[in-house]
């Protein structure tokens, strides 16, 4: 049977008060889309706001495309899909084998104390379905809660966008979190390889990658879970 993956995507467009644009990242998007479309899997795409997610306008240049991208926005369904996201209030856990977040900054913004979120999430664990994110993504976690009300991700192997990343394209003063400090203040066990490495950490139920070159290994690394 047809794995059904929902993917959840931010609807925060604003770079804090740079007057910049910010979104979701397009490359951690397309690769694990087509890894999960490839494997056969049903793919659910959401938003707390639905309709169409803001794209992080950086991560459309030339210098980001990738394989995947490019062939994201040559594909009309997958495209309608993203245009058409559904209401993340509406989703619910029981309708799905997985949840995976694709990052960008926009997390950092909304998803972060996104309440529906933070419930799906926890409900994903108690249900013990497995829950992965990527780059920025992986601040989602930090205000899930375990079944004893302990922080998800204490004494967890995680790993995300890491503080020397954000340096380098220099945004470390501009974000209300870094990924890294926050993983860490909850308990969680971080981890990480050089910046821009691909890097995933899988610790039962939680898997996360640490950038967006981690994108396609962490949706893999989702579907191999299923196979155990």
């Amino acid at each position: 049977m047809s794995k059904r993956i929902l993917v959840v995507l931010t609807s925060h467009d604003q770079l804090g008060d740079t007057g910049e644009k910010t979104g979701f990242w397009l490359e951690e998007l397309a690769a694990p889309y087509y890894v999960f479309k490839d494997a056969g899997a049903v793919v659910t795409l959401a938003s707390p706001k639905g309709g169409q997610p803001p794209l992080d306008p950086k991560s459309d240049a030339e210098d980001s495309q990738t394989d995947e991208t490019r062939r994201f926005q040559k594909d009309e369904a997958a495209k309608a899909a993203l245009a058409n996201t559904h209401l993340l209030s509406e989703m619910k856990a029981d309708d799905f084998d997985a949840v995976f977040y694709p990052g960008g900054h926009g997390p950092l913004w909304d998803l972060v104390d996104d309440q529906d979120s933070i419930k799906l999430i926890e409900t994903f664990i108690a249900q013990g379905k497995p829950v992965a994110s990527v780059c920025h993504a992986p601040i989602v976690l930090v205000n899930a809660k375990d079944s004893n009300g302990e922080p998800l991700v204490k004494g967890r192997q995680v790993t995300g966008f890491t503080n020397g990343e954000e340096d380098a394209v220099g945004l470390t003063d501009v974000v209300p979190h870094l990924v890294e400090d926050a993983l860490q203040k909850c308990g969680g066990i971080y981890s990480k390889a050089d910046i821009f490495t691909p890097y995933v950490r899988e610790d039962g139920q939680l898997i996360t990658g640490q950038n967006p070159p981690s994108s396609a290994p962490t949706a893999e690394a989702l579907m191999a879970w299923f196979t155990r």
